[in-house]
C-alpha cells in the first residue's frame, strides 16, 4: 500500500495494486470467462450472446464469452457520465477521483427513534427521504429501506415513489423483478418528460448483481438489458464472498470479481453499446466464526479498494459498498468501520460510495447513524481537497509579525478570509465543546445529539420544486401498480410533498 502524490495537485490517493498485477488478474478473469464460462437463466441475453459470436448451451443456460466480445463491450463503454436531479440540475459528474456519497440501500429492517429495530413502513421512508434532502454531504438518495406495508410486488417501485416525490436528488435504486421495471422506467420518463430527455439526463442508477459464484440470474440480467434500451445507467454489484462462495485469498477473490463484473459490461453494451455502467460491487471476506459476511472487516475494505483500482485501469468510473457497519447499534464499532471504510474509499477514489446510514451486514438503515455519517462524510470530501498553499501563506513573515504583534489572529483577514474554506465546521452530532459547555447544554450523548439532529432537519424540509402534475402522475402510476397486485388503497402520508 503506498499514499502517492495525485495528478489533481496533492489530493492523496491510495493504491493496493500495481499495474503488472492488475494486468494478471483481469487476464486470469478473461480465461474464466472464455474457458470455463457462466450460467445465464435467461434465453433473451443468451440468444443476444450467441448472436453476438458467444458459445451458448441453451439446455444448461451456459455460456461462454470470446475475447473479442469482452473487447468489444470495453470499447463503447463510457469512460464517464453524469447524473441530474428531478429538476435537470446536474449533481454528479462520475470521472476521475471524484467522490460523492450515498445511503446503503434496500435494507430489511429499521433502527427506529425508540432504539428497537423493526421492519420500516411508509412513514419511516417519507421521514428518510426529507432527512436525506437537507444532508449536505450526501449527494444521492438510495432507495434505502424496504416499506412492509405495501404488496412486496411493488415494494422495489413504491420506494423510488417516495423518493422522487419528496427528495430532488438523483436515486440509487434497483428493480426485484422483470414486471417492476416497466413502472419505475415510466416515472422517471414522467419526471423528465419523455424517453430522450431521460437519456439525455439520466437521474437514477440501477443495481444489477450477478449470483456468486459466475452466475446471472433471469431476473437481473433482463434488468441489465431493459435499463440498456432506456439509457439508464447500471452499477454492476459482484459480491464473491472470499473463502465461502469465492477463493479465499483477496487476489482470488479479484479475480472472480472481475470476471462478474466484466460480463455485465458485456451484456449491457450488447443490448445498447454506451450504456453508462458503474463498475462497482458489494464483496466481503467469509467469517467462519459466525458465518457472516462483515462489511466492516478491512479485507472487504481492501478488496473494494482494490477492484476499484481495476475498473480505473480499465477506465471506467466505480462504486462500492464500503462506509457501514456490522454493528447492531449506533457504537462504537459503527462509527470506527464507517470512518475507516469512507476514508479508505476517498483516498481509493471510488466515484459512488455506497453505504451511510447502514449497520448489521447491509440489513438495517438508521437515521441517527445517517446524521453521523453525513458527518464522516463531510470530514472525507474536506480531506480529499488535501492541502495546497493559499495565495498569501507565501512569504510568510507579515503574517507572524501581526501574529506576535496581536497574540491571536482570531480576527484578521487571513484568517476571515480562509477559515470556511480550510476547516469543516461539523454540525451538532458532532461534539467539539469544552467538558464544562458540554455539561451545561445536557451532558448529551452522541445518539441524543443524532436524534435530536434528525428531529431537526426533518422539521426544516422544504417540499420538493418537482411540478405538481408530475407528482400526479406519479401518484397515478403507483396506484395502478397497486391496484395490479390488489392493493385498493396506499398507505397514509403527510401532504407537504
Amino acid at each position: 500500500m503506498t499514499i502517492i502524490e495525485g495528478s489533481i495537485g496533492m489530493r492523496p490517493k491510495l493504491k493496493f495494486l500495481d499495474d503488472e498485477l492488475i494486468k494478471k488478474i483481469i487476464s486470469e478473469a478473461r480465461v474464466i470467462l472464455c474457458q470455463l464460462g457462466m450460467t445465464i437463466h435467461n434465453k433473451t441475453v443468451l440468444d443476444l450472446l450467441a448472436e453476438n459470436g458467444a458459445e451458448v448451451k441453451g439446455e444448461d443456460y451456459h455460456v461462454k464469452f470470446t475475447n473479442d466480445l469482452i473487447d468489444r463491450s470495453l470499447k463503447t463503454v463510457p469512460r464517464s457520465f453524469k447524473l441530474y436531479d428531478v429538476t435537470g440540475n446536474q449533481t454528479h459528474d462520475f470521472s476521475g477521483y471524484n467522490v460523492y456519497f450515498t445511503p446503503g440501500s434496500a435494507a430489511l429492517n429499521i433502527l427506529d427513534q425508540s432504539g428497537r429495530i423493526r421492519r420500516p413502513v411508509t412513514a419511516d421512508y417519507v421521514m428518510y427521504a426529507k432527512l436525506v434532502s437537507r444532508l449536505k454531504n450526501i449527494a444521492s438518495q438510495a432507495t434505502a429501506f424496504i416499506p412492509s406495508d405495501v404488496h412486496e410486488k411493488i415494494s422495489d417501485s413504491y420506494r423510488l415513489f417516495l423518493s422522487l416525490l419528496y427528495c430532488e436528488k438523483p436515486v440509487v435504486t434497483g428493480a426485484f423483478t422483470i414486471d417492476s421495471f416497466n413502472v419505475m422506467k415510466d416515472m422517471q420518463i414522467a419526471v423528465r418528460g419523455s424517453e430522450k430527455s431521460l437519456a439525455e439526463k439520466p437521474l437514477t442508477v440501477f443495481s444489477c448483481c450477478p449470483s456468486a459464484p459466475l452466475k446471472w440470474s433471469d431476473a437481473t440480467s433482463q434488468n441489465l438489458l431493459d435499463c440498456a434500451r432506456y439509457g439508464i445507467p447500471v452499477e454492476i454489484i459482484s459480491m464473491p464472498l472470499a473463502g465461502f462462495m469465492a477463493p479465499v485469498t483477496l487476489v482470488g477473490t479479484l479475480i472472480q470479481h472481475t470476471a462478474e463484473t466484466i460480463s455485465g459490461i458485456v451484456l449491457s453494451q450488447l443490448a445498447n453499446p454506451g450504456t453508462p455502467v458503474l463498475y462497482g460491487g458489494s464483496p466481503a471476506i467469509f467469517d467462519v466464526r459466525y458465518e457472516t459476511t462483515p462489511m466492516g472487516a478491512i479485507e472487504t475494505q481492501m478488496i473494494d479498494c482494490a477492484y476499484n483500482e481495476i475498473g480505473k485501469y480499465l477506465g471506467l468510473p466505480t462504486q462500492a459498498y464500503i462506509s457501514l457497519s456490522d454493528a447492531k447499534l449506533l457504537d462504537a464499532q459503527a462509527g470506527l468501520e464507517s470512518a475507516m471504510g469512507a476514508t479508505l474509499a476517498a483516498l481509493a477514489g471510488i466515484n459512488n460510495i455506497s453505504g451511510p446510514g447502514m449497520l448489521d451486514f447491509e440489513s438495517c438503515q438508521s437515521l441517527e447513524k445517517l446524521v453521523v455519517d453525513n458527518e464522516i462524510c463531510g470530514m472525507v470530501l474536506r480531506m480529499t481537497r488535501g492541502i495546497e498553499p493559499r495565495d498569501d501563506d507565501f512569504p510568510a513573515m507579515g503574517l507572524f509579525q501581526e501574529l506576535l504583534k496581536n497574540k491571536h489572529l482570531l480576527i484578521s483577514k487571513h484568517t476571515r478570509t480562509h477559515l470556511k474554506q480550510e476547516h469543516y465546521m461539523p454540525g451538532n452530532v458532532i461534539d467539539r465543546a469544552n467538558r464544562p459547555r458540554w455539561q451545561e447544554t445536557g451532558a448529551k450523548t452522541i445518539d441524543q445529539r443524532a436524534l435530536a439532529e434528525v428531529k431537526k432537519l426533518i422539521s426544516e424540509y422544504e417540499p420538493s420544486k418537482l411540478e405538481d402534475k408530475v407528482k400526479e402522475e406519479l401518484g397515478k402510476l403507483i396506484k395502478n401498480e397497486a391496484i395490479r397486485y390488489g392493493m385498493e388503497k396506499l398507505p397514509e402520508r403527510s401532504c407537504d410533498c
